[in-house]
């Protein structure tokens, strides 16, 4: 079991990632605020405490790898690779701008801290089955950590992935869906539905672990149980809601990718504002 002060410390985190949210998508910016919000409990579980990564040797062959396949989303490993200290902050006001670093989707040649070029969505499994079974090749204790959208889910090649890596028995490979049950255009039943998404996954050969995605404690566990599964990939459902932390955005599919008004602005800073006191 987790002690307290790390879930605390992991919750402060994720509440910043948000903060740091709000400093990229400035009054009038258009940005993903929807989908990196509601992953922000799991960008700060993964980065600052389950993945062995130094963000003094970034580039240490031995690290453990994050790919975030809905790499539209990438605003929020922007926030948790600046607060490491990967990438400098005065970037983050440069975001999406030609004089930055930081653009829409993630680059690798560009950006320190990306592990793979993403956003072209259904790509980021079949990136991170080929990097864990590398890693079996060279007999590294890497473990690979790959995040999709539930809207993704309708993407073929994620499939043809998860039966390669369940065929494969890559059990340091571990995948997340953010099940937000939202996308860009409205609610994901009323798109492309998706039942039964846990008993899928089971059906494809993974371990599946179920949790509420804005739980510190329950996504660290959930973590902990898949590092101890053997012989097979483990992926973990996490229930989130979309915009999570700012209630204008929550579960409201125009802010998939939208900007911010001064008001909206002024009200995401009360709000995350009012939260920072709570976790005090």
């Amino acid at each position: 079991m987790t002690d307290t002060a790390t879930i605390k410390k992991l919750e402060r985190m994720a509440l910043q990632l948000r903060f740091d949210l709000i400093e990229m998508i400035e009054v009038g910016k258009v940005g993903h605020l929807g989908g990196s919000s509601s992953m922000a409990e799991i960008a700060a579980c993964l980065y600052f405490h389950a993945m062995r990564y130094d963000p003094r040797n970034p580039k240490d062959p031995d690290r453990d790898r994050f790919l975030l396949s809905k790499g539209h989303c990438v605003l929020i490993q922007y926030a948790a690779l600046a607060e490491l200290g990967v990438i400098p902050r005065e970037e983050l006001k440069k975001v999406k701008t030609l004089e930055g670093c930081l653009q829409g989707h993630p680059d690798m040649d560009r950006t320190p801290g990306i592990e793979a070029v993403t956003g072209s969505l259904g790509m980021g499994l079949s990136i991170g089955l080929g990097m864990a079974l590398g890693f079996r090749l060279d007999r590294r204790s890497s473990r690979v950590y790959v995040v999709m959208g539930d809207g993704e889910l309708s993407e073929g090649q994620i499939w043809e992935a998860a039966m390669a890596a369940a065929a494969f028995k890559l059990d340091n490979l571990t995948a997340f869906v953010d099940l937000n049950r939202v996308q860009a255009t409205g609610p994901t039943r009323e798109i492309f539905d998706i039942p039964q998404i846990e008993r899928k996954w089971a059906a494809f050969g993974w371990e599946v672990v179920s949790t509420d995605g804005h739980d510190v404690s329950r996504i660290l566990a959930a973590l902990d149980h898949a590092h101890k599964t053997k012989g097979r990939p483990t992926v973990i459902v996490a229930e989130t809601v979309k915009g999570k932390g700012f209630s204008f955005a929550e579960n409201n599919a125009a802010f998939h990718n939208n900007s911010l008004t001064a008001e909206q602005h002024r009200q995401a800073l009360c709000e995350l504002e009012a939260r920072r006191a709570e976790l005090k």
